[in-house]
């Protein structure tokens, strides 16, 4: 198991560990948190190499996904940075991409009431220049965002944040009480404190909290 203690607060700084190799050529994972091996909750980092594909599997408890980089595809269809999406518990497909792409993905983390399917584009403040808030999703106490910060404006105060909150950092740079975060570093906090964030430059994050 990795970073499976919900108690405690984790910080992952993704450019200091190494890829490793997925059951299928040419996918790889940054593992930052992991129930089993190939089973059960599990938060990465994938990247998938020009021409790679993965072989159809099932999420017996969901599965959800913000692509970073590139074009991640499946039967549903090409999905481009920005892209965030949600398959349900009990749903199933066979992704690849042609050229390549980044994912955020967590496995098996759905609450069992949860049989939403979710896709959301979202361009506009993955280009954007100025602060802004973007709801992604919401299911009994879970949120998701995505948050731009410009100027080092106090923003967090205008998410329902419970104590439970994750951070990826996708782009800039934040504080978090002791801790510097930059693009790629991930953060899982239980008690999460408003006083101890700041932006000291822009920043671009993906928020959740409420779901642990």
């Amino acid at each position: 198991m990795l970073n499976m203690d919900f108690s405690q607060r984790v910080f992952v700084e993704t450019d200091k560990i190494d890829w490793v190799a997925s059951p299928m050529p040419g996918v790889y994972r940054k593992l930052l948190a992991r129930e089993d091996a190939e089973r059960g909750h599990a938060t990465s980092i994938v990247r998938y190499q020009a021409g790679s594909i993965f072989r159809p599997h099932p999420h017996p408890l969901g599965e959800e996904i913000l692509v970073l980089d590139g074009t991640f595809s499946d039967e549903k269809g090409d999905f481009n940075a920005g892209s965030y999406f949600r398959n349900p518990p009990g749903s199933s497909h066979a992704p690849f991409s042609v050229k390549g792409c980044l994912l955020l993905v967590k496995l098996h983390q759905f609450q069992i009431s949860d049989i939403n399917q979710v896709s959301i584009t979202t361009p506009d403040i993955w280009g954007s220049k100025s602060t802004e808030l973007l709801p992604l999703y919401e299911h009994l106490d879970e949120r998701v965002w995505l948050v731009r910060i410009q100027n080092s404006e106090h923003v967090l105060n205008q998410l329902d944040l419970g104590s439970s909150v994750e951070v990826f950092v996708i782009s800039g740079r934040a504080e978090y009480a002791d801790m510097s975060l930059k693009s790629g570093d991930w953060l899982r906090v239980p008690n999460f404190l408003l006083d101890d964030w700041s932006v000291e430059s822009d920043c671009f994050l993906w928020i959740k909290s409420g779901h642990f």
